[in-house]
């Protein structure tokens, strides 16, 4: 057994929280930082033609990944610090994690509530959707590479089998024929078949499947069977081994797992899409009670008056519901932090160079400035927590891949607090503004009584 190293280039190791067949990944902390990193150790074989082999395959991926991670930037993908590659060994430092994978949620005895589930998976469709956007194919979505953690957190992770779509295959140093996991491989990518965004989506079908019914959808004594099943065959309906997952939910495990390219999800927004809209079953259980208890106090709240229940469940699965204390600043003059809060219980105050400016209760907004502005995305006021909060995040990136009615109720209604609070705000100032100067009144409905001369004046 190979034992822990103390270091690892400037990191200091914590502790091992993960081996693979090539690679090892500790905790670590560098001694200039105040958090904690992850360290994937890879070990190059030996002089031989195989270890020479592998060691070359080992390089290109890393270099792969080293590409990818300077073109992805999402709350849903995992961040990648550095790539150092030495003689003898390479390693990856990446943003630290304390999740596990979803292969811990993928046995029967283990399988999550189906409204868990829905949120996980929602989240990891916008983190595709957006590294499609950027031109990124994962091409090997799987449990292992899906983090989540208590709070259904998520993070995919391992970019070193990613495609870049914008260059060809012939010249793209990260193709590499028969990359993957063939049980989560869609069709088009075992046919060896040009890929875009929908393989990764046929993949994450394949994990929704697996976590619902604790089982694959295809299961073979050997690797041709299982090829042959999945160019061919169609998966065991999801009903039929969970009764306790909907018909509607069923559709979209199908849709996601179509054979034909036309007619699976377009892309990750459009599935994201179908999942917030299933209307499942609750369940007697603690989570599911949460989320709809969570819903209903949405519901009651005045920013929330416009909004469908249907684009209200999608503000679930979009949303990171916080709690904070008592006097901490949640947001500072001169911030480059966009996300912005919808206020549930507690107070807030908002102040402008120590100065309060005004107070905020429950059912409006906070933080909003930076997100409106287009220009700097620069926060104006100071926010701060006057008693014990309960509010919902909005990450603007997680807002932009969101349902079009979803960002247009936003828009609406963060456009209308603002309007609000700046004619609240005037109201004051004018209470030690000097008089203001009275006009006559003017219409343009042609019935005023007054008449007007034109004239030419020569200067």
């Amino acid at each position: 057994m190979v034992q822990m190293p103390a270091k690892i280039g400037e990191y200091q190791i914590v502790r091992e929280v993960g081996r693979g067949a090539t690679a090892t990944v500790y905790e670590a902390r560098h001694p200039k930082l105040s958090r904690s990193v992850a360290v994937k150790l890879i070990r190059f074989g030996d002089e031989s033609h195989d270890g020479a082999r592998l060691n070359r395959r080992l390089l290109k991926l890393l270099r792969a990944e080293e590409a990818v991670s300077k073109r992805l930037d999402h709350a849903n993908i995992i961040r990648i610090y550095e790539v150092v590659i030495e003689s003898e060994q390479a390693y990856v430092v990446m943003e630290f994690f304390p999740g596990t994978t979803l292969e811990k949620f993928c046995s029967f005895e283990n399988r999550l509530p189906v409204h868990r589930i829905i949120g996980i998976l929602f989240k990891c469709c916008m983190a595709l959707d957006y590294a499609y956007r950027q031109g990124i194919v994962h091409r090997d979505i799987k449990p292992a590479n899906i983090l989540v953690d208590d709070n259904d957190d998520v993070r995919i992770t391992d970019f070193g089998l990613a495609l870049n779509v914008n260059k060809s295959i012939a010249t793209d140093s990260t193709f590499i024929m028969g990359v993957g996991s063939p049980a989560y491989m869609s069709p088009e990518q075992i046919k060896g078949y040009p890929l875009n965004q929908k393989t990764d989506l046929y993949s994450l079908g394949v994990v929704m499947f697996h976590m619902l019914t604790g089982r694959l959808p295809f299961r073979a004594v050997n690797p041709a069977q299982l090829v042959y099943k999945i160019i061919n065959a169609d998966p065991p309906s999801v009903t039929q081994l969970n009764p306790d997952v909907s018909e509607q939910m069923d559709a979209v495990v199908r849709k996601a797992m179509e054979k034909d390219l036309y007619s699976r999800y377009k892309n990750g927004a459009e599935f994201a899409k179908d999942l917030s809209a299933v209307r499942y079953k609750i369940l007697n259980d603690e989570g599911a009670s949460l989320d709809t208890s969570r819903f209903s106090m949405l519901r009651k709240q005045l920013f929330f008056t416009e909004f469908d229940d249907i684009e209200l469940w999608e503000v679930l699965r979009i949303g990171a519901w916080r709690r904070v204390g008592p006097y901490v600043k949640l947001a500072d003059e001169g911030d480059y932090e966009q996300r912005f809060g919808v206020l549930l219980e507690g107070r807030v105050e908002l102040s402008v160079a120590g100065r309060r400016v005004m107070e905020l209760g429950p059912g409006t907004i906070f933080g909003e400035l930076a997100w409106l502005d287009s220009l700097k995305h620069c926060q104006s006021m100071a926010v701060v927590s006057l008693e014990p909060l309960i509010y919902l995040e909005i990450n603007p990136a997680a807002l932009a891949l969101a349902t079009d009615e979803v960002q247009e109720s936003f828009r609406r209604e963060v456009a209308s607090v603002v309007a609000h609070r700046l004619g609240a705000l005037a109201a004051v100032h004018a209470e030690h503004c000097p008089p203001a100067t009275q006009g006559t009144p003017h219409t343009t409905t042609g019935l005023a009584t007054e008449r007007f001369e034109l004239r030419l004046v020569e200067e």
